[in-house]
């Protein structure tokens, strides 16, 4: 059957709708085949054409358990759900039937007050620094922020989601032919993340790495505490 993933937090404003299809993208340009599910009543199904995966709308909770229960058959694939802000009830429920929760947050400490309580309510839940500043000095101030304020959740804070302009072209209705390198880099660094964090295999990965994806992009696995098999590791 499917993973489930999804990307939620009590919080709005921290990226969730862009990681998701920043994640779906990075799946597909692994060689993976994941739907991007949309339950954000607040915004509008976008077209699945141009991108390395399929959009689904689920805005009422009908068409929300139709999807999970279609992705539910269907083997190899991972469903990445997007949560939407502000409805602590709708994250308790998609908790319930995900596999594991990306907490998105920015480098406010408001944010991070919030994602430390989303942590602690959901155990199966991974904080992601979104959106994350790319000059040095500020960098390095975000980075000083999480370590003193999230230190005993080290070990389920996933690498940081740079802060990328591009990004906003995969929330157009129709995304461009070619989407820019960096874009694509990010994808699938993200995509390897969590990947890892399931214990799933790249497909044929020494052909879909590219020069600009490094190693050090895999987590350690000292620092994925969360996992699922202890045994052989999976290939979808």
């Amino acid at each position: 059957m499917a993973e489930i993933i999804c990307v939620i937090g009590n919080k709005g404003g921290t990226g969730k709708t862009t990681l998701s299809h920043m994640l779906c993208q990075g799946l597909g340009l692994l060689g993976h085949r994941s739907a991007c599910v949309l339950t954000d009543t607040s915004r509008e199904p976008l077209s699945p054409e141009g991108r390395r995966y399929i959009t689904a709308d689920a805005r009422t909770r009908d068409a929300l358990t139709k999807v999970i229960d279609k992705l539910r058959t269907l083997d190899d694939w991972i469903g990445v759900i997007d949560g939407g802000g502000n409805r602590t009830e709708m994250d308790r429920k998609l908790y319930a039937l995900s596999d594991i929760v990306l907490l998105p947050f920015r480098e406010s400490h408001e944010d991070i007050r919030t994602v430390i309580r989303d942590l602690e309510m959901f155990p199966r839940a991974y904080a992601v620094p979104s959106q994350w500043p790319s000059n040095s000095w500020q960098r390095d101030s975000a980075d000083r922020s999480v370590a003193q304020l999230m230190s005993a959740y080290r070990h389920r804070i996933l690498r940081p989601v740079g802060a990328l302009s591009a990004s906003k072209l995969l929330l157009q209705k129709q995304v461009p032919e070619h989407l820019p390198t960096p874009l694509a880099n990010a994808c699938r660094s993200l995509g390897r993340q969590v990947l890892e964090v399931l214990e799933i295999d790249v497909i044929d990965d020494s052909q879909l790495q590219t020069p600009e994806i490094e190693p050090e992009d895999r987590l350690p696995p000292a620092e994925m505490p969360l996992r699922f098999n202890q045994g052989t590791r999976r290939t979808h």
